[in-house]
């Protein structure tokens, strides 16, 4: 059972520390470059634990509403790719939005706490395949300004041979 507590201790720990944080964009990079995304729910999990660096593979959890579960789809493409996804069914310890007094806990001004059911979707992703989307985004960025270059250049050629053209073929004055 997770507590958000935990969840938020989990997430000041990412924001201070700058190698988890680069750790957490680069996991998100390789879904996104994957196109997890385009699958249904998957743009609203939320980040519970991780992420979790070991030798060969890097895992995060993440969580989504019991209703609103991500498509096994998305988790087929990461599979394709190496990496393992796990579905597991778990409560999450909330405090209760307090709208009259019942909602309190007895004998402190803190509301009660209540357990929400949400899907925890545990993802592995090989460092081989956080490196290899890396470099291959590196790849398309460098092509991309090659062929941009290229054009550029193509442009000022073209205009400076526009500009000699007419200079050449006009008849001279007499």
């Amino acid at each position: 059972m997770q507590d958000i507590l935990d969840i938020i201790k989990n997430l000041q720990v990412i924001s201070e520390n700058n190698g988890a944080f680069r750790v957490v964009k680069d996991f998100e990079r390789v879904i996104d470059s994957l196109d997890v995304y385009v699958f249904e729910n998957w743009e609203h999990g939320e980040l519970v634990e991780g992420p979790y660096v070991n030798r060969y593979d890097v895992g995060c959890k993440f969580m989504w509403p019991r209703n609103s579960a991500p498509d096994p789809k998305g988790a087929k493409r990461l599979v394709d790719y190496g990496c393992n996804v796990t579905y597991k069914k778990e409560s999450i310890l909330m405090p209760r939005k307090i709208k009259d007094p019942d909602d309190y806990r007895p004998g402190t001004r803190k509301g009660k706490i209540d357990a929400h059911p949400v899907w925890i979707v545990e993802i592995t992703m090989p460092k081989k395949l956080m490196q290899d989307v890396a470099v291959g985004q590196d790849n398309k960025e460098t092509a991309r300004m090659a062929e941009l270059m290229k054009y550029s250049q193509l442009d000022v050629t073209q205009d400076a041979a526009a500009q000699q053209a007419p200079a050449e073929e006009a008849p001279p004055n007499a």
